[in-house]
Order: C-alpha cells, then sequence, then structure tokens
C-alpha cells in the first residue's frame, strides 16, 4: 500500500481534524498507522492490549472504543473504489507532499487533513495563497446578503480568490458575487466532493465545480453532520489569509471560523451590522476583541495584501466653503440667514472691524457666498449641490 491509498483509506476511518489519529500518524506514518490499524491483534473496546515491548499498546493514552471505531472503519474503507470514483468525476485527492497540497494546512499540527478531495481545473495551492474567507449566518437578512456579494465581486476583481462553505445565506451570496465577477471562488464542503449539500445549491455548486474549486475532507458518498460543518470551518480558516464574518449570531457556527482563523494567526475581519440586530451580534462581539472592522473590498484588501495595497481614505465630501480662509469662514458664519444685515451688525456677531468685515464680505461677495442689498448684507439664496462621492469620498 502507497501513502495516497493509505490516507484515502484514513479518510473514511478516521473523523475530520481528529488530533487522537493525527498525532498517531505523526508518529507512526499514514501507512504504519493503517497497519496498526488492521492487524488482527490491534486493540479493540473488549480485547486486551496487544502483544508487543512490556507496559505498551500500539495507541496508548487512546481509549480502546476509539481505536475500536478506527478498526472498524480501517477494515470496511475501499480506497482503490474511492479513488477511481473521484477520477470518473474528474476529480483528484491530494495528500502532503503534492506539489498542489497548501502548506498553510499544516499549521493545523495534528488537526491537519489526512488529504483533499477535490474537483475543479485550478490549482489548490496557487489560489489558496491568494484568497480570502467570506462566512456567516445562514438566515442572513437581504442587507447580509447584500454586502456579502458587494465584498465578493470586489475582491474578485481585485484578483482575489472567496473561499466560503457552500452553505445557504451568506456563504452563497459570496459564492455568486465571486462567479457574477467571472472570479474566482472555492467552495470547503462538510461531506463528499459528489454529495451537493445543501440540496438546494446543487446548480451552484456546479457552477464552483465548473469555473473554481470545489474542496471536501471525506471521501465521495459522505454525507455532513452537524459535527462536521464545525471542523470543517478550520479548513477555511487555515486555507485563507484572513476571514471575514458578515452576520452572525452569539452561537452561530460561523464564528467558530473566525476564532479559527485568530488561533492560526490569520487575520479576522467583520462587518458591522445594525445595534439592533440578533443577526449581528455575534459579529459586533468579535468587533469588541482582536477583529477589524471592513465595510468594502479595499479595506479587506489592505489588511490581507501586500505592504502598501492601503484603502482610500474616508472622509465627508469637500464644501466650496470649506476651502476659505479661517478668517474669511469666520465672518460668512456671522452673516445672518434671513434679511440683508448692515455690515457693522456683522462685524459685532463676527468680533472683527468692520473694515476688516467689509473687505471680507467683498471676497465672499466675488466667491458667490452672499449678496449686497443697500447698505446690508444677506446670503446668497443658491442650493448646495450634492456630493457624488461614494460612501463619503476621497
Amino acid at each position: 500500500m502507497d501513502e495516497r491509498l493509505a490516507r484515502a483509506a484514513l479518510t473514511r476511518t478516521v473523523e475530520p481534524g481528529d488530533e487522537h489519529a493525527g498525532r498517531w500518524i505523526r508518529r507512526y506514518g499514514a501507512i504504519g498507522f493503517l497497519e496498526r490499524l488492521l492487524r488482527p491483534d490491534s486493540a479493540s473496546a473488549d480485547s486486551p492490549a496487544p502483544p508487543g515491548p512490556p507496559g505498551e499498546e500500539d495507541f496508548p493514552g487512546t481509549g480502546r472504543k476509539r481505536v475500536a471505531s478506527w478498526r472498524l472503519r480501517a477494515t470496511a474503507a475501499e480506497p482503490a473504489r474511492d479513488l477511481d470514483a473521484v477520477h470518473a468525476l474528474g476529480g483528484r485527492f491530494l495528500v502532503p507532499g503534492d506539489t498542489e497540497w497548501p502548506r498553510q494546512l499544516d499549521d493545523l499540527g495534528d488537526a491537519r487533513p489526512l488529504g483533499l478531495w477535490l474537483r475543479g481545473p485550478a490549482d489548490l495551492r496557487t489560489w489558496a495563497l491568494r484568497s480570502v474567507a467570506l462566512v456567516g449566518a445562514r438566515a442572513c437578512t437581504p442587507y447580509g446578503a447584500h454586502l456579502a456579494t458587494d465584498l465578493a465581486t470586489g475582491l474578485a476583481r481585485k484578483g482575489w480568490v472567496v473561499v466560503s462553505g457552500a452553505a445557504y445565506g451568506i456563504d452563497g451570496a459570496a459564492h455568486r458575487g465571486a462567479l457574477a465577477a467571472d472570479g474566482a471562488t472555492i467552495a470547503v464542503l462538510a461531506c463528499g466532493v459528489d454529495v451537493p449539500y445543501p440540496r438546494g445549491h446543487d446548480r451552484l455548486i456546479r457552477r464552483v465545480t465548473e469555473q473554481g474549486l470545489v474542496v471536501g475532507e471525506l471521501p465521495p458518498g459522505s454525507h455532513p453532520t452537524p459535527s462536521r460543518f464545525i471542523l470543517r470551518n478550520r479548513v477555511i480558516a487555515a486555507l485563507t489569509r484572513g476571514t471575514v464574518v458578515v452576520e452572525a449570531r452569539h452561537r452561530s457556527g460561523s464564528l467558530s471560523t473566525a476564532r479559527a482563523a485568530a488561533r492560526l494567526g490569520r487575520h479576522t475581519m467583520g462587518v458591522p451590522g445594525p445595534a439592533t440586530s440578533a443577526l449581528s451580534a455575534g459579529v459586533h462581539e468579535l468587533l469588541r476583541g482582536d477583529a477589524t472592522l471592513v465595510t468594502d473590498a479595499e479595506e479587506i484588501v489592505e489588511l490581507v495584501g501586500d505592504m502598501g495595497q492601503l484603502a482610500p481614505e474616508r472622509r465627508g465630501p469637500v464644501l466650496p466653503r470649506d476651502l476659505l480662509a479661517p478668517a474669511t469662514a469666520h465672518v460668512l458664519e456671522a452673516v445672518p440667514a434671513r434679511g440683508p444685515t448692515p455690515t457693522t451688525a456683522i462685524a459685532r456677531r463676527a468680533g472683527t472691524h468692520p473694515d476688516e468685515t467689509l473687505a471680507k464680505l467683498y471676497e465672499l461677495h466675488s466667491l458667490g457666498f452672499v449678496e449686497r442689498h443697500g447698505e446690508g448684507w444677506r446670503l446668497t439664496n443658491t442650493a448646495t449641490q450634492a456630493s457624488n462621492a461614494r460612501r463619503g469620498g476621497t
């Protein structure tokens, strides 16, 4: 048995993220670990310890029931059949050491995936080097779906790969946003790559397979469970340069992705929502911690991108009166809003000399801010032009 075949068998034997198994695979290697499970004298829930050096077992410190479960699954595994099944779909099975294997997954230590089942034409390692995770609530609001789509589209247009979990809500909006921009997207599933889950996203997952990548730790035909969704999130966090949470309740599973990203030293970001929205409460809690507030693709790229890729500075629109010298602006503020007012009255309100006030009023008149009516002055009755700057301008 070679390494690839052994790891394919172990993806049916061991649940994703099992650190007990990861520790023994690190010690014995995938082939050695599987051989110890398959040999007749392996420890089981009811049998005594197998023969060996006095006082030692194959898996000391690991419960007999856990080992018995591994052995039962290993006996039933058909790795060659699983490999043939994924190849028939045009997919492949990656293992550590492959050229396409993303080395940042090694940061997970003993919880590192045993291997990855893939469908799609792209190179996973290359794409993962420039990727961002967008995750959030399944039962999202229209506000959240709009933001996720907008962020994904913006990231895709800047050449970034959008990674998510293909679930309803924020995940689906993120994938659609990237696809709409003809961008790159990766769906990390909690089931086999041939199992469209959720069923309502069958068409979306097929589009991701054609235009991007579908990735999973479980072999073909495997179905998701609640625990597998949570464990899947650590892969999303490890693959990407940073994780953005768009809407999440306090107990949302998407928060586990952000926490995993923080533990791995990745950037953790959140998009704020209404203070009264329960669907943003989890995001706001992240932002009260170490997460960074972001509102658009530029701000995300500023964190995860290369040095010098700064988001544009945000400020309000520049109005004509903002360009006036301070002394001139001070006189303008003293001109009443209604009715012509004598120069002396304006000077008194401004606290300046009448001669200096008159000079400033003539300056303001030439700039179109005030009009003269007899011996008095009044503001010019012109509407302020609305700014066309996006969200405050730059």
